[in-house]
């Protein structure tokens, strides 16, 4: 498709095939520029994970309203994180894994988030107690001791913030799941785009460069106890809207607001082309009415797109018998989440 003047500035396109468009995102606003180092230029290999979310049939993309792709390339061109909302299920964490595959930049960093997350849980760990008995092992075994470096884990927000070339990804899943602080600590880490390892900085005099290990499995570098991103991140935070965020969080953020498909154009665009990816361009206009009933009973209920997901599966490949067996599983399986209030009143 011809790109059109409203649209040619677009980074992310939402087609669904892999492209190097990152190459033409301009310079950071002068305010959001980093100069990390040692610069990284590997970029990982896309995660399965991201296959399972986006589907194994290539080139489908998400059929994303106008005012949706304008505000995902803003983030991407301000360097801000995109705060996305919306019911479960309707396509917050696809999101992620849609930037990673479209625009080349590898695995999927993921931090899903309970109410006993901290902040220190998505920089890193500290293995003290290892470091302590190899030591000990090392001085009565006669063996060579072991950098610190072999003890310290970058997480997924340490690792987002590795200074790479090109941005990673990173899933901040369910925000709203954390404790009261965390949204707050996260401020500093995001704003400045670094985090200290006081570990790594007490021996910066006599090491000021120590390999550690990330959330790929893979070694970086830290120079004198600092982790600086170049290309600050593509953050992703979900939020299934269960409480309100601090408004300094809010002001660093551009808040994206995804509601489940309604039955209008959109709506069926959207599911469509999930069906498509998951199952081929074929199975969109065999379970046309599979889509359309999802889309159109109770009004104003709360559901899920891998319902549909799940009743195409089983009607067209476990269930043998006749079309009124697979319509009322059909209608089992996508009966709404919320279905004591939409429904028949049966829990």
């Amino acid at each position: 498709m011809t790109e059109t003047p409203e649209t040619d500035w677009h980074i992310y396109r939402g087609a669904g095939v892999p492209h190097d468009g990152i190459t033409r995102l301009p310079p950071p606003p002068p305010w959001r520029d980093f100069d990390g180092g040692p610069v990284v230029d590997e970029v990982p290999p896309l995660g399965s994970e991201s296959a399972r979310r986006l589907g194994t049939h290539g080139g489908q993309g998400i059929a994303w309203r106008p005012e949706e792709l304008e505000l995902i390339n803003a983030a991407l061109y301000l360097r801000r994180p995109l705060l996305v909302t919306g019911d479960p299920g309707s396509g917050k964490s696809t999101l992620a894994h849609a930037l990673a595959h479209e625009l080349g930049l590898g695995r999927v960093l993921q931090w899903p988030i309970v109410s006993r997350t901290t902040l220190r849980d998505g920089l890193y760990t500290y293995d003290a107690i290892a470091r302590l008995q190899d030591t000990q092992m090392a001085k009565f075994g006669g063996e060579q001791r072991k950098d610190i470096g072999e003890y310290v884990r970058l997480g997924p927000l340490g690792t987002a913030l590795v200074p790479h070339a090109r941005p990673r990804v990173l899933l901040v899943d369910e925000l709203d799941k954390s404790d009261i602080d965390l949204p707050n600590d996260l401020l500093n880490a995001l704003e400045e785009g670094e985090f200290r390892i006081p570990e790594l900085q007490r021996i910066a005099g006599r090491h000021n460069e120590v390999r550690v290990l990330t959330d790929d499995d893979e070694h970086a570098t830290v120079r004198d106890g600092r982790v600086r991103c170049r290309a600050f991140p593509i953050v992703v935070m979900t939020s299934n809207g269960e409480r309100d965020f601090p408004a300094p969080l809010l002001r660093r953020c551009l808040h994206l607001d995804l509601p489940s498909p309604r039955n209008d154009e959109w709506g069926r665009a959207r599911l469509s082309a999930m069906v498509a990816a998951h199952f081929g361009a074929d199975d969109t206009d065999r379970n046309g009415d599979l889509i359309r009933s999802f889309l159109g009973s109770a009004p104003g209920a709360l559901r899920a797109s891998d319902q549909l997901l799940n009743a195409i599966y089983l009607t067209q490949e476990a269930v043998r018998g006749d079309g009124a067996d697979r319509r009322r599983l059909a209608e089992t399986l996508m009966r709404p989440l919320d279905h004591g209030e939409h429904g028949s009143g049966h829990r």
